[in-house]
């Protein structure tokens, strides 16, 4: 028989967040790992019903046998849900008793885009700037030529030059994704980057939107370059007016420290991303058939998209180590598309 002394230290050691729960289904204790998984202190979750946890489902009735419920969507405190394995198994000495394990098998869609579509975004963006760009340039010097000799043609022509242009434009962003080089990274603070991306916003596309602020002010710099993340919230509080439509509501940019452990599907060991990010908005959320696609080049659901700015703000954060999803959460729901970023130095730049 294991001493109870060797079955606390395991309880608290171990990698799976695990909860004590009582015959009145009041958790009684939890283990660092569940802490991490809630984003709540060991006390916190102390005295806490277990379906106000994890939502109502597979929280298991008093047993006297081990069981188990796969693959269960887990609605967390916070909004956020997590596909999971929940096993019980009764507590020895205390009838009515049982210890919950939670396997996570999916956190979302955070960071899964980061082997096939960044690499087909890179490829393609290489192959369409060396194919496409360098005769455009010829296209429009012709229909200039043309609007000069001939003032019936200005129409056409004027036409012709627009949408060069706007090809131009769509090479020129897919050329971000070409550039091999590492970024320049240093401590930054992120909240100065967020009022500049905001400022952005107000001054032209999101000056009809209400953007909100909720912000961690302990929050420590995070690792980055200012000017990509600048580029990646631009894009975001774009992406989020755009989604918004004609639906009343606001944007959130949220700050706040998560801590633990993250395990990035290419990285080797699991990583400290404790800066996150959320860029929030009450539209009503892409359609079903394209939202796990959303972060690959070329998808979109806007009519005059070029579905580039999701796969851009993927390569960018990527390229800081980080991690990114979009996910729909809370009630009512919304769309959250919430960044994990490396911690700066102890000051901000």
């Amino acid at each position: 028989m294991i001493p109870i002394e060797t079955a606390a230290a395991l309880f608290v050691a171990g990698p799976t967040p695990c909860l004590a729960v009582d015959d009145g289904d009041l958790v009684c204790e939890a283990n660092p790992a569940a802490e991490t998984l809630f984003n709540m202190a060991r006390a916190t979750l102390r005295g806490r019903r277990i379906d106000d946890l994890i939502g109502p489902g597979p929280t298991g009735a008093p047993v006297v046998a081990p069981y188990a419920a796969y693959d269960q969507t887990l609605a967390l405190p916070d909004g956020r849900s997590i596909l999971a394995d929940v096993i019980g198994a009764p507590f020895s000495g205390r009838a009515g008793w049982r210890v919950l394990s939670i396997h996570i098998r999916a956190l979302g869609p955070l960071g899964h885009r980061r082997d096939g579509g960044q690499r087909t975004a890179t490829a393609a963006a290489a192959m369409l700037a060396h194919e496409i760009k360098n005769p455009l340039s010829a296209i429009r010097g012709a229909a200039q030529l043309l609007d000069r000799n001939d003032d019936e043609t200005a129409p056409l022509t004027g036409l012709i030059r627009d949408e060069v242009d706007r090809i131009t434009r769509l090479i020129d962003r897919m050329e971000g994704f070409t550039d091999p080089r590492p970024l320049a990274r240093s401590s930054q603070n992120i909240h100065a980057i967020l009022a500049h991306a905001r400022e952005i916003a107000a001054q032209g596309f999101g000056r009809h939107i209400e953007i909100r602020e909720v912000y961690d002010p302990s929050l420590p710099p995070v690792l980055g370059n200012r000017d990509a993340l600048v580029q990646v919230f631009v894009n975001l509080i774009k992406n989020a007016v755009e989604a918004m439509g004609e639906t009343k509501g606001a944007i959130t940019l949220r700050t706040a420290y998560r801590s633990g452990l993250i395990k990035r599907t290419d990285a080797a060991a699991p990583l400290a991303l404790p800066i996150e990010v959320c860029v929030i908005d009450d539209g009503p959320g892409a359609p079903a058939d394209i939202v796990d696609h959303l972060f690959e080049p070329f998808v979109t659901s806007k009519r005059s998209g070029g579905g580039l700015g999701l796969a851009l703000v993927d390569k960018l954060v990527s390229d800081h180590g980080g991690m990114v999803e979009l996910v729909r959460e809370g009630r009512p729901a919304r769309t959250v598309v919430r960044l994990l970023l490396p911690r700066g130095g102890d000051r901000s730049a």
